[in-house]
């Protein structure tokens, strides 16, 4: 019956050819291999719960091999980003991968559920680029916290954010707290948390 070429497309039949490499589709020794392959993986990795020391490290040079790969893939956003949603997935990945590594999960299924979080990753990455709406309801808008020198005291206590984080942020663009503030044009909030300072230029004076 598997020897009729009838019952398969020609690329299919052409395929099972290759595989089994005579006419004989059902050579034993060469489903053989199939088994004798995952005995070699099984050695190497190991069992869930099951691991020697010489497993768990093939696992975790395999899992670093595999989580550098995975944020290749996902993009630099990742890296350069940082935003709500790539601090998520990175949470994610990492929790998911240590499980793996040390037996506390099944490791096919581990690097599975990975790579279907990276995707989705890089479409809500992509859909967050393309559409305005999306980006506000994932990554949040930007809160100005100093307008023209002029301190929003309440929207910085709303945001939970400290003195000492503006006088970080002033100082890191040479300006002294708080004659510094009537240097600032704005100082806002990011998205991905960061305080941002943007500068009258030139620089007025400090007042006595």
């Amino acid at each position: 019956m598997l020897h009729d070429r009838k019952l398969f497309p020609a690329p299919v039949w052409r395929w099972f050819r290759a595989f089994a490499g005579s006419k004989t589709v059902l050579e034993p020794d060469r489903w053989n291999a199939v088994p004798a392959f995952m005995d070699i993986l099984v050695r190497i990795f190991g069992e869930q719960s099951h691991l020697s020391i010489g497993q768990e490290c093939a696992r975790a040079v395999a899992i670093f091999f595999y989580a550098f790969l995975m944020l290749r893939l996902s993009g630099r956003r990742t890296f350069a980003h940082w935003g709500a949603l790539d601090i998520v997935v990175s949470f994610i990945i990492g929790s998911a991968l240590g499980r793996a590594m040390t037996g506390s999960a099944p490791f096919p299924g581990t690097l599975a559920a990975v790579a279907a979080i990276v995707l989705l990753h890089v479409l809500i990455g992509h859909w967050v680029a393309r559409s305005r709406s999306a980006a506000r309801w994932v990554e949040g808008d930007a809160i100005v916290l100093v307008d023209h020198g002029q301190l929003h005291d309440e929207t910085r206590k709303r945001h939970m954010i400290a003195l000492p984080d503006l006088q970080q942020a002033m100082r890191e663009e040479g300006l002294d707290w708080p004659k510094g503030l009537a240097n600032v044009k704005r100082m806002t909030l990011e998205p991905n948390g960061k305080i941002s300072v943007i500068k009258h230029e030139p620089c007025r004076p400090d007042p006595a």
